[in-house]
Formats: C-alpha cells, structure tokens, sequence
C-alpha cells in the first residue's frame, strides 16, 4: 500500500531533501516494538547520511499505551520550540520513565518552559496535528507500530529486516 500523504513541510525530517530513500515511521513512543526499531534507524542514519531521509509521524495508541499520547504531545510542543528531534530521541532512550515528571524533566534539559510544556500537553494543544498524522496512516494502511514505508511504498517488516532491505535497494540503485 502506497503513502497517501507525501512528505511534505509539516514533517519533522531528518536527512538530505534530494536523498535517494525515503523511510516514513509511523510510530508510538511507548510501543516496545517502536523502542526495538529505534536504534536500527540510528543506525541507518548513520550508514547512509546522505543518501536516507528520515521521517517521523505520531501513531500513538493510547488504548494500549497510555502515555503515548501525551508523549507524542511533549513532541510536538518541542517540535514547536525547535526541540523535536531531541525530544523525539529521549522519549524513545527512556520509554520506561514516560510521565509527568519526566515531561519536566525533560522540558528543563532542553531548554524549555516545563509550565508551558505541562500545560501544553494537559490541554492537547497539538491534538489536531497528531491526529492529522495518525488520519494519514490510516488512509496508508497503518494499523499498529512501528510502520514504515520505504520511498512511499509500505513495509511489510519485520522491522529488524530494514537494514539488508536498505543495503539491497541502495546496491540495486533503485
């Protein structure tokens, strides 16, 4: 199943924008799953840093993880603050202390208003934005984490599979 929305400005990406690959994660940050693949996107990262573009969308599913939501909240408000990515790689490093008091943690090593951030992720204010990017997995077929799609083409998995997949793609040149 195909990506039904492009990246586009609104993504958080990592990576060069004419880079030959693309991967999109669809992912959670209290997800075990999404804990294990994260540091075989590190990795990636640092195989092909000019060939791989990466990007991260919100699919928290708080029915089975219940700080999930409000993780991808601290996201987005660091992301609003210029932090996403920081925000993003400490959520996934200490996915066992999600909560609250790690939120004002967290907020205070980046840099960032723990106030704000509290009362921002207390009152969702980036709720239409995340459930935007959990509409667009949807429509692309998602429905758990992590998902990935590789040049906008989905990814059957296993996640763990992503590195020899990649290797093969960039050996084949396509």
């Amino acid at each position: 199943m195909p990506l039904t929305q492009p990246v586009g400005s609104d993504d958080y990406v990592q990576g060069p924008s004419d880079a030959a690959l693309t991967l999109v994660e669809y992912g959670d940050y209290q997800c075990s799953y999404c804990g294990q693949a994260y540091p075989i996107v590190k990795q990636l990262q640092r195989s092909y840093p000019d060939s791989l573009r990466f990007v991260f969308r919100n699919f928290p599913i708080p029915e089975i993880h219940p700080q999930a939501l409000a993780a991808a909240e601290f996201a987005e408000y660091a992301g609003d603050q210029g932090k996403f990515w920081e925000a993003h790689d400490a959520l996934y490093e200490n996915q066992d202390q999600l909560g609250e008091s790690f939120y004002r943690e967290l907020a205070t090593s980046l840099g960032l208003d723990p106030a704000a951030a509290e009362a921002a992720v207390s009152a969702q204010q980036f709720g239409d934005r995340i459930q935007g990017q959990i509409n667009s997995g949807l429509r692309s077929g998602v429905n758990g984490t992590p998902a990935f799609f590789i040049n906008e083409q989905f990814f059957p998995g296993p996640f763990t599979e992503l590195p020899e997949v990649l290797e093969q793609i960039f050996a084949s040149g396509r």
